[in-house]
């Protein structure tokens, strides 16, 4: 199997950072785990609070397996948590609940980057299935159109990376402030629930660097 060494050059930094961005978060998941907050809220009354308040009495909380899977769907209006998020009483907990629960605030008062991010996944999707064989097709039998329209569909990805990064900091942003403005951590649980969000948030921003450095693969390569 022929593996391109210029790709592996420009990709490698890619991936060593999603590599420790991931061992970061889980690292902090994993301390912030096991201290519990002093409300003693679970995940889901973190939520259900958050959105009470707002007056986001539309959007439905479930659990969904899967470790670290927690996320807020924007179509059915669903916020869904881990068995880990759900359930615990944990300071990693309430700033994940809290976390998605900043994404369904978006949604309700409009905010314009979560719209935008959710208008272009379909394309970002085909982009993601398309991009790798059009490329190795075109690169194969040496047809430039086929390269770029790999790299035309690609930067539809790299727009839904980019869009994302605010989209996650603004929720996060907000979990950290109704968390302690509600008194539902302490001062000091706030910088628990910081680590955990800070970390989380590095694997999009790696997401991100991987993608613009794979463009720049397809770009250099198609210059050849």
């Amino acid at each position: 199997m022929f593996i391109d060494p210029l790709y592996i050059v420009i990709a490698l930094p890619g991936l060593l950072l999603g590599l420790w961005a991931q061992a970061r978060v889980k690292g902090a998941f994993k301390k912030y785990s096991r201290i519990a907050t002093s409300s003693g809220k679970t995940g889901v009354q973190v939520a259900t609070s958050i959105l009470r308040e707002a007056g986001a009495n539309n959007v439905s909380i479930e659990q969904v397996a899967g470790q670290l899977s927690d996320h807020y769907d924007p179509r059915s209006r669903t916020l869904r948590l881990s068995p880990q998020v759900y359930g615990s009483d944990s300071i990693a907990a309430a700033g994940i609940a809290a976390h998605e629960a900043g994404h369904a605030l978006q949604h309700k008062t409009g905010y314009a980057p979560l719209a935008l991010r959710s208008a272009i996944v379909p394309t970002a999707n085909i982009g993601t299935k398309l991009v790798m064989p059009l490329f190795f097709l075109g690169f194969i039998l040496q047809m430039s159109n086929l390269i770029y329209a790999a790299i035309f569909l690609f930067t539809g990805v790299i727009l839904f990376q980019l869009i994302t990064l605010p989209v996650e900091f603004n929720a996060s942003s907000r979990a950290k402030a109704v968390l302690t403005g509600s008194g539902m951590i302490s001062g000091e649980e706030a910088k628990g629930v910081s680590a955990v969000l800070n970390a989380a948030a590095m694997t999009y921003v790696a997401a991100a660097v991987a993608a613009l450095l794979q463009l720049l693969y397809f770009i250099l390569r198609a210059r050849n």
